[in-house]
């Protein structure tokens, strides 16, 4: 498979950049081509222009900001995000890329005749979200409704590519985690990925 890694953190050194490395190197250990998209690294702008944003029901939307990242999402059999959860949603460059990549023409077509959304990312068979939360299990379950999953499974996967592998890896408690929390979701990850 051809996996398109998205990371989402401005910190080189940060435990979500170790995440994309350990899931890089699993994947490439079972021959998967993997294609790293560091969105700070690669100074993605998140900002929906004024130009896009009128646009977005014509037939012909203007994808020429972004051309280089639809084509290596479309080039794509797996899509795996990286990112922290802060304020139990996005960064606000992953949303960005939300808004700007999954666009109509790339992530789904609009239903003229009912304003439904059909799916176009049929390329892609497999969506997992490796992720971090400062807040506890509980809080981030019971409390809040697990806010950043629903959207990822029931809103993005549902509505983009339709009968996707979904998953989500995550390590709450981010900032009381002790190195031995941390080193055990780096290896889960790595026994997942390992495993496609």
């Amino acid at each position: 498979m051809r996996i398109l890694i998205v990371l989402a953190h401005p910190l080189e050194d940060s435990f979500a950049a170790a995440v994309a490395t350990t899931a890089r190197l699993a994947l490439e250990a079972k021959g998967h081509s993997v294609d790293l998209l560091d969105l700070y690294r690669e100074d993605f702008d998140p900002r929906l222009s004024r130009a896009e944003r009128s646009g977005y029901f014509d037939v012909a939307y203007d994808l020429s900001g972004v051309s280089d990242i639809v084509g290596r999402l479309q080039a794509a059999d797996g899509l795996i995000f990286v990112f922290p959860q802060w304020w139990f949603n996005f960064p606000a460059i992953l949303k960005g890329f939300f808004d700007r990549v999954l666009a109509p023409g790339v992530a789904f077509t609009h239903d003229l005749a009912g304003g439904r959304i059909v799916p176009r990312l049929t390329n892609v068979k497999l969506l997992w979200a490796l992720t971090t939360t400062g807040s506890p299990w509980w809080l981030v379950h019971l409390y809040m409704g697990n806010p950043v999953r629903r959207l990822l499974k029931r809103g993005i996967s549902n509505f983009c590519a339709k009968g996707v592998n979904f998953r989500m890896l995550s390590l709450h408690d981010m900032d009381r985690a002790t190195p031995e929390k941390r080193a055990a979701l780096l290896e889960r990850v790595r026994k997942a990925l390992s495993a496609l």
